[in-house]
């Protein structure tokens, strides 16, 4: 029997390194919806840090993840980008920006242009932009995804071109133009991370 293990070992492999890839990723998405409930930070950095390792893992070369695993990941990595990216640009938008003062509609206050006399009578008037931005980013990252699953990654330069004409009267402010940045950055990038999940393991 003993001459066989090394088979045993080569067909078990494969199937506990892509349990081991659910698993992580099942974790990840798990600690996102807590995160959501209950913001707070280690969560985002657990998730973040799962979330990598799963890709890591993928990403080493080995034999392509049975038809049922590659379902199942591609299911969770989707589930992960729509729900994941919200909290983790949230939490780098307020490392980037300690300073901005948040609107009661989910956006940022910013100064209005004021004209000489107004500033001569001491009026600051203000106005909230990138209302709406949670929707927005659910939308963008599960377009993001598709996309890369899909095997069209071109659609996302559509997706930027289109979110941007949306935003563009509202990003006069060198604080709105900063949040628009890195929030589509940080969005992105978390939902091209779940994409190449699904995309290595299937590969």
């Amino acid at each position: 029997m003993i001459p066989h293990l090394p088979s045993i070992f080569a067909a078990i492999g494969p199937v506990v390194a892509w349990s081991l890839v659910l698993i992580l990723a099942i974790a990840s998405l798990c600690c996102v919806l807590f995160a959501l409930r209950n913001p707070r930070r280690p969560l985002i950095y657990v998730a973040s840090g799962l979330l990598a390792l799963a890709v890591i893992i993928v990403a080493i070369p080995t034999v392509a993840a049975p038809p049922l695993f590659s379902l199942l990941i591609g299911i969770v990595a989707v589930a992960l980008s729509i729900a994941g990216g919200g909290p983790a640009s949230q939490l780098v938008l307020a490392l980037a920006s300690r300073s901005t003062v948040e609107g009661v509609n989910g956006g940022i206050v910013v100064a209005e242009r004021t004209t000489p006399a107004e500033r001569a009578e001491g009026e600051h008037p203000t106005r909230e932009v990138l209302r709406g931005g949670t929707t927005i980013g659910f939308l963008e990252r599960l377009a993001t995804t598709g996309s890369i699953i899909a095997g069209f990654p071109e659609a996302i330069a559509v997706l930027v071109a289109v979110k941007g004409v949306g935003r563009f009267t509202e990003l006069d402010a060198a604080e709105a133009r900063e949040r628009f940045i890195i929030g589509t950055l940080v969005s992105l990038i978390w939902a091209c991370a779940c994409a190449a999940l699904f995309r290595l393991a299937a590969a």
